[in-house]
């Protein structure tokens, strides 16, 4: 791991470190344009507006109630929540309170949730009381026995007898506020990985801005454009660039919180949004929403679609439909997005790269021995730079971080003569299915356990909607039987998220192997193709 006081020095030196928080931006926002609307909320059909200033009320009162229910700077505050206003607010009080904002997917389920609790020792956790018919509170009251750590829960919806109203989070309190210093820890983020569990990713003020004002920058973002956000908040893309980014310009969110590209194209075109952002599914499906109507999206000006390579023809559908640039973004929880095209760049750029770094990061292709490799030659993907996060949660011996700051991403690219990146495959052992990723060692392990299961492989493949599907190879214990459904009925009884469970089973008499016995996946991958 790169020295941190060496690292800032230098980012400070270069000018990419700015040491401001994203309530110095907020404060910015408030006196410029306090009646300007800063979030507008879509929630079961019903449009909630806040103001900046009114953002900033909720923020301070909310701030006010956690430091009055036991938090103190440091501290971590769990919220699982859809793209509801709530979610922006949550955040904004944890800065002011000091205290470490830790977004949860809404799809995971008691098994993921009790780990990610426990270590982050939440202390308070903020939930739906219902949203897609699912009880949260109810799920949560299954391990709170497992969460000594945990003070509050609090539920957004009708009353529960398992969690105390959100209300009362908003209720007058005296001030009591706490801002972070810009080098302290204001995310703790979730992450798949090779280890079989998850991983906490934690970044700060000056990592996660000096994303994205190189970004903003780039793509010719401001304070006049409105930011469509159909992406979970939860996850880092929607995080940041549908939260933090509007409010570091002064700019309007609006915020889907379900999605369907009916809607999506609604609001684009209701609201007038100018950039929105999402991985490649959203792309795909707003793009066949408008050529199947007719409909026409004229303030649209960008989208960037990340989280996996954009097939070549969505693009060359994709621009003339929805009369917007189609930017390609790379990049990870841990640093944002690294590279993205160009609004001004050709087609085949948008088409067979996933662009070129932004100012104030770095990319290298390298071999095995670490050397950089030549032009159009696959190899490991490094990165270096400003957005670089901070570590992991309690598990710095997984930080791939070399002392001079190269972060090994665990992919496989390669890099064209002009600085742009193409990936290539991954050699970590995950599957991104709609720009999500699927922790394959986790389901893997659980899947093992099942008595009729003697061998368990699972590997990813294409889909042209979603980047990726999971395929099972199993290879049953003699005398034993196993069905798709068996297997998807087993994984919901473990409480595994939905969207983690493959989607194809393939039962195999051996499976391929190298000379020292390790599972060929290569191989596997292949044979799924067929």
């Amino acid at each position: 791991m790169q020295n941190i006081e060496t690292r800032r020095a230098a980012m400070i030196a270069r000018g990419d470190w700015q040491d401001r928080t994203l309530l110095d931006h907020l404060r910015h926002a408030v006196a410029a344009t306090p009646l300007k609307p800063a979030i507008i909320a879509i929630r079961n059909g019903h449009e909630q507006q806040l103001d900046y200033r009114t953002l900033d009320h909720l923020s301070d009162r909310l701030a006010a109630n956690l430091r009055a229910r036991g938090v103190q700077p440091g501290d971590t505050v769990s919220f699982q929540l859809p793209n509801w206003w709530e979610f922006s607010v949550l955040h904004l009080a944890c800065l002011k309170a000091g205290a470490v904002s830790n977004p949860l997917m809404v799809i995971f389920r008691e098994r993921e949730l009790a780990f990610m609790l426990a270590l982050a020792e939440t202390k308070i956790l903020v939930v739906p009381t219902s949203f897609r018919g699912f009880d949260y509170p109810a799920m949560v009251a299954n391990v709170r026995d497992q969460l000594p750590a945990l003070r509050h829960v609090f539920a957004i919806g009708d009353a529960t007898t398992h969690a105390e109203p959100f209300d009362a989070l908003l209720a007058d309190a005296p001030p009591a506020l706490s801002p972070p210093t810009p080098d302290a820890v204001i995310q703790l983020l979730y992450t798949s990985g090779t280890t079989g569990e998850p991983k906490g990713v934690l970044h700060s003020s000056n990592t996660m801005l000096s994303n994205l004002v190189p970004f903003a920058a780039r793509l010719g973002l401001g304070a006049d454009d409105v930011i469509h956000m159909p992406s979970p908040m939860a996850h880092q893309l929607g995080f940041m660039y549908g939260l933090v980014l509007p409010v570091m310009l002064g700019a309007t969110a609006v915020l889907q919180d379900q999605f369907t590209a009916p809607e999506m194209a609604r609001q684009i075109t209701h609201y007038r949004a100018s950039f929105t952002m999402g991985a490649t599914p959203f792309l795909n499906d707003l793009t066949e929403h408008v050529e199947a109507t007719g409909l026409t999206t004229p303030s649209l000006r960008v989208f960037v679609s990340a989280g996996a390579p954009i097939p070549r023809a969505l693009v060359t559908r994709a621009r003339p439909a929805l009369g917007a640039a189609i930017i390609s973004a790379w990049g990870m929880s841990e640093n944002g997005a690294v590279t993205t095209t160009l609004p001004d760049d050709p087609e085949d750029k948008a088409t067979t790269t996933d662009g070129r770094a932004l100012p104030g990061m770095q990319v290298r292709v390298i071999d095995a021995e670490g050397t950089p490799l030549p032009p159009g030659t696959e190899g490991r993907l490094q990165v270096r730079g400003c957005s670089n996060f901070l570590g992991y949660l309690k598990r710095p011996e997984l930080d791939n971080t070399d002392p001079d700051g190269w972060f090994d991403t665990g992919d496989l690219a390669r890099m064209d003569p002009e600085g742009y990146i193409r990936i290539a495959g991954r050699s970590k052992d995950i599957i991104i299915r709609g720009g999500e990723n699927i922790p394959v060692v986790e389901v893997e392990n659980l899947l093992f356990r099942h008595p009729a299961i003697a061998e368990i492989a699972i590997v990813g493949t294409p889909d042209p909607r979603l980047g990726e599907r999971a395929c099972a190879f199993v290879k049953l214990r003699d005398g034993a039987s196993l069905s798709f459904a068996d297997m998807t009925a087993y994984l919901a009884d473990q409480r595994m998220a939905r969207q983690y469970i493959p989607e194809r089973l393939e039962i195999v008499t051996e499976m391929p192997r190298t000379p020292s016995g390790k599972i060929q996946k290569f191989r596997l991958r292949e044979i799924a193709k067929t």
